[in-house]
Order: C-alpha cells, then structure tokens, then sequence
C-alpha cells in the first residue's frame, strides 16, 4: 500500500530561529508580507519581533489582527478583503492556532474565490494558496504545518473543518523564545492537544510505522517536558522540548489521521467558543477508554512511551494504565474536570453528538459510536 508523507518543505526550529527566516523569504523573491495575527499579540510584542525581523531585511508588511480566538468566517473574509487590497504577494501568519487557520482560509479562497463555506471537508479546492510564511507562538495545534484548519461559522455554530493540501505553509517558523511569556493555562491546552494529536494518530487505522514513530516519541516528550513548562513558561529547555513534541504529533496526524475526540471537541468550540486545547484534553480520557474496549493493543506502546513498566500486563491492563496516566497529567497541569465549569449544559448535547457524528475527523477512529455513545460520552464530563 502506497503512503504519502506530507509536510512543508522548509521547517525552522530552536531558539532564535526566527532570526533565520528573511533570506528564505527572499529565495521566493517574495516582497511584501500580509501579516495575519490577533489583537494580544500585536499588542505585547509578539508581532513586533517579527515585523522587526522583516524590515531588518526590506520586507514591507501590512498587519490584519482581527483574528477571534476560535477563527470565523467574518474573520475570513474581512482579512481576504483586506489582503485583496493591500499589494502583498503573500502571508506572515503570527501566532497559536487561531492566526494560523484564519491565514490558511484566506490563503486559500484568495486563490479559489467563492465563500470559505465552500471548502469545508477534504480537498476542496483547485489551487494552492497564497504563500505563507507561518510563525507560530503556542506549542500545540501543529496549524502552522498541518494540512488541517478550522474555521467555526457563525451562523450554524460548527467549527468547519477543512483538510486540505493546498493549504499547506510555505515556510514554518518555531522558535521557542516566542513561547516564554505564554500564560501557563494556554501552555497546559496547547501542549494536551498535542498529545490528543499523538494518541489519536496511534489508535486510528490511518496508522503506520513512520507516523507511530513520531506520535510515540511526542508522547514520552509531553510527560517529560509539559508539566515542567507549565510550572516555569522560561525554562526555555521545556519550552524547545514542547517545540519538539508539537512538530513531532503534527507529522503523525498529519499524515495518519485523527478520531473522535477531535470530533467532539470541535463541537464544543463551535457551539461555546471554548479553548479547543481544553476541550480535547477533557474528552481524550473519556473517548480512549471506549477505543481500548475494542482495540487495545496499540496503548501497550503507548504506555511504553510514558515510562509505565508494561511487563506482565495484559493489553487491557496497559490502556487503563495509559488512561489514568493522561487523567494524571490533566489533573497536573490545571486542565477542568467537568464542562460544567466552562458553562456547557446538557441542553445541547443532542445537537452537541449530531455535529459531531458529521466532522471530518470522525471517520478516523478505531470505531464509529452511535448517537446515543457519543451523548453519554459528553455526559460523562459535563
């Protein structure tokens, strides 16, 4: 069976790697940057260094930071007018997630036309996106090198979401020392969605050798480095570790797949406008214990990875062992217990489970729960 192993061709990484990225901009004689990022960020500093960098190097830049923290479709198309009139010949993206999937749907209706509504699910577009030169500021959503993004619309309170090769970044930049200053909340949900990325892409049948290898070496990293990042956001060892661990779980979800958690969790984010890292960290334990009920032989190498001595244990044995692990370290790093807390209600959970039964990340899971499995996994948590 013939595979496809999907990244961008050029990836910056490490401490002040940031300071690298101008002469490859100028290998693409490209000249004038759209930078697309958020109001925080062009307001602590963050977009500062960046932009710095650029016109250290004569790149002129025009700045869009109108960017939600869960990106919309007003957020879109705002930013694509903008971007029509400015003159640039292609995107900065600044930030986590948010900026990143906001300049990918721009990139791409830039070049396709039409309503970003138009490209939700798998491969719907003809044509490339604008170039794009993604810095990213979070260890986590892998956006800034994935062929994934999501853009919640407004109107229908679903996050879309799009997976598509076209959409793929130029140049990617992660550079730790963008990092330090993250609150260690954010740190917390971006590092558990990475390890979500991990985990879901070992238990999907999209698995294979090379993605295991690298969703593998994320997760011994995350239960090593996350709880040390979260207590200290300038231990720059941590931070560069995390760097790492997000790169690594990219690759393998990028190219394996992912399941159910991300499923419902998109859900979440669509209808309640909550921290899609948090979201994920809260229904990973819950929907991997459904998963190990049917398939549990992937989580003895998982349980590996995190350092659980699997000797003597059964399969079974070994997922609940990696189940209580991955409760643990939640617990460690100030993730909620119940969705309660993040004001979700069972009112919702009808049209909560039917979304999610639709998301393009549902066919990626080891099993295909019914309605009803789906309501009592929100439950659970609420």
């Amino acid at each position: 069976m013939s595979r496809v192993f999907t990244v961008p061709s050029t990836n910056l990484m490490g401490r002040g790697c940031l300071n690298d990225v101008a002469p490859f901009i100028q290998e693409l004689g490209l000249k004038k940057a759209f930078v697309v990022t958020d109001k925080f960020l062009n307001s602590n500093g963050i977009a500062d260094k960046v932009l710095s960098v650029l016109a250290a190097s004569e790149i002129e830049t025009v700045v869009y930071d109108d960017v939600n923290p869960n990106p919309t479709t007003k957020n879109v198309h705002d930013g694509l007018a903008f971007y029509q009139e400015s003159g640039c010949d292609f995107i900065v993206s600044i930030g986590g997630g948010s900026p990143q999937d906001a300049a990918k749907a721009i990139g791409i209706v830039a070049t396709n036309g039409g309503h970003i509504r138009e490209y939700e699910g798998v491969a719907m577009s003809k044509n490339k996106s604008v170039p794009i030169v993604a810095v990213n500021t979070t260890a986590g959503t892998s956006s800034e090198y994935t062929i994934n993004y999501v853009i919640t619309d407004e109107e229908r309170q679903v996050k879309m979401v799009m997976v598509d090769r076209n959409s793929l970044v130029t140049i990617s930049v992660n550079d730790p020392e963008l990092m330090v200053d993250k609150p260690a909340a954010l740190t917390a949900a971006t590092g558990m969605d990475a390890l979500t990325h991990a985990i879901e892409a070992i238990v999907t049948p999209g698995a294979y050798p090379v993605t295991d290898a690298t969703a593998l070496a994320s997760v011994e990293i995350i239960f090593n480095y996350l709880p040390r990042a979260v207590k200290d956001g300038h231990d720059i060892e941590a931070r560069e570790q995390m760097v790492y661990v997000m790169f690594l779980a990219g690759m393998a979800f990028n190219n394996a797949g992912l399941g159910f958690v991300h499923a419902m969790a998109h859900q979440l984010g669509g209808v309640y406008d909550l921290p899609h890292g948090v979201c994920n960290a809260m229904l990973l334990p819950i929907v991997e214990r459904e998963n190990a009920k049917r398939d549990p032989k992937k989580f003895r190498a998982i349980a590996k990875a995190i350092g659980i001595e699997v000797n003597g244990k059964t399969d079974e044995e070994c997922a609940d062992a990696v189940i209580e692990a991955i409760t643990a370290l939640s617990k460690e790093v100030g993730i909620p217990s119940k969705l309660s807390e993040l004001g979700v209600n069972e009112v919702d959970v009808n049209k909560l489970a039917d979304n999610a039964l639709k998301d393009v990340c549902a066919p990626g899971n080891p099993f295909q729960p019914t309605k009803d499995e789906v309501i009592a996994m929100f439950k659970e948590i609420i």
